[in-house]
């Protein structure tokens, strides 16, 4: 007698973000997995997976939040505990891929870390990588399996829509992300401006604001700063004060990662910015959230892409094309 194999989709999360986690299982109609992950008295941790998990497509959610290296832990040794219990593909889902700013060498005698947690994470057994808006396309290139480059670009384009975009400027905090903000504005057919920034030497969250490169587009206008990351805020800050300098009616923050680190909370209530815009891949505890700030949800991003992946579907198809790395 001839059976077909039925395929099986398992999600897990760490301890991250598990509301992120419940939303996407929510988008999916699927039930999160029992990962019963606890940690032994010298802070070691353990899991050890509920059901069997053989012969099914597991994917295991985890966001590199803070602490970025015990969330990186615990991922890893889920995907080991996955690749154990003879799960036939394993996929990481990334939503924030931690240390993904250490993507090259600025100077010497630095590590390269981006492409260390890709050769951890395929070293544990993962065969995929999802992961949200990484901080450079070229951190795809550092896995030798298929990375599904996801973009919020969708989410906070159809906030601006809703937000009268005829008035606004989409502004790149520095060169580095000019192209994404030229998408951006393409999208929303609005003018585009850019900061010219200098980044003192051997001060890595000092930022000065030099100059705006496209001051007629900025005059009178709202200008929405386009980023992925706000960590310590110095960058979109530093630009507010200068777009305000310049002739801007009003200057809005938008990025994907909130990091939220050190001084950025009290950077961004102190900045001349009227509204700061960010999505959920990372948790914002409530002594982060200020009172401008909107949290938008990229769990059915997510879950559109981790469905396409599972149904071997168009991840790209998703966006139109439109996920092409920065």
């Amino acid at each position: 007698m001839e059976q077909v194999a039925r395929r099986r989709l398992e999600l897990f999360t760490g301890r991250s973000h598990p509301e992120l986690a419940e939303e996407i299982a929510e988008r999916l109609g699927v039930q999160l997995g029992e990962a019963n992950l606890h940690e032994y008295a010298d802070g070691e941790m353990h899991c050890r997976f509920g059901d069997s998990i053989r012969g099914a497509d597991v994917f295991i959610l985890q966001t590199h939040g803070e602490p970025v290296h015990k969330s990186l832990m615990e991922q890893l040794i889920m995907i080991d505990a996955a690749k154990r219990a003879s799960a036939k593909q394993i996929t990481a889902v990334c939503p924030y891929y931690g240390y993904s700013r250490q993507d090259r060498k600025s100077s010497g005698r630095e590590p390269i870390t981006a492409k260390l947690v890709a050769d951890l994470l395929s070293a544990a057994g993962a065969n995929r990588v999802v992961s949200v808006d990484l901080h450079s396309g070229q951190i795809q290139g550092f896995f030798n399996f298929p990375v599904d480059h996801l973009t919020a670009a969708p989410v906070l384009v159809d906030y601006l829509r809703r937000e009268d975009p005829t008035e606004m400027c989409i502004v790149s905090p520095d060169a580095g992300r000019i192209k994404v903000a030229e998408r951006f504005s393409q999208l929303l057919g609005m003018e585009l401006a850019f900061v010219r920034k200098l980044r003192p030497k051997g001060s890595p969250n000092q930022v000065q604001a030099l100059e705006v490169i496209g001051t007629q587009a900025v005059e009178g206008r709202r200008c929405v700063v386009i980023d992925d990351i706000i960590d310590t805020a110095g960058t979109v800050c530093a630009a507010a004060e200068r777009l305000i300098a310049t002739g801007a009616s009003e200057v809005w923050a938008a990025a994907t990662h909130g990091v939220l680190s050190g001084p950025a909370v009290d950077r961004l209530k102190n900045a001349p910015i009227s509204r700061v815009i960010l999505t959920n891949t990372l948790p914002i505890p409530p002594e982060k959230r200020i009172d401008n700030l909107e949290v938008l949800s990229v769990a059915p991003v997510i879950a559109d892409a981790i469905d396409a992946v599972f149904e071997d579907s168009s991840v790209s198809k998703i966006f139109g094309g439109e996920n092409l790395s920065s």
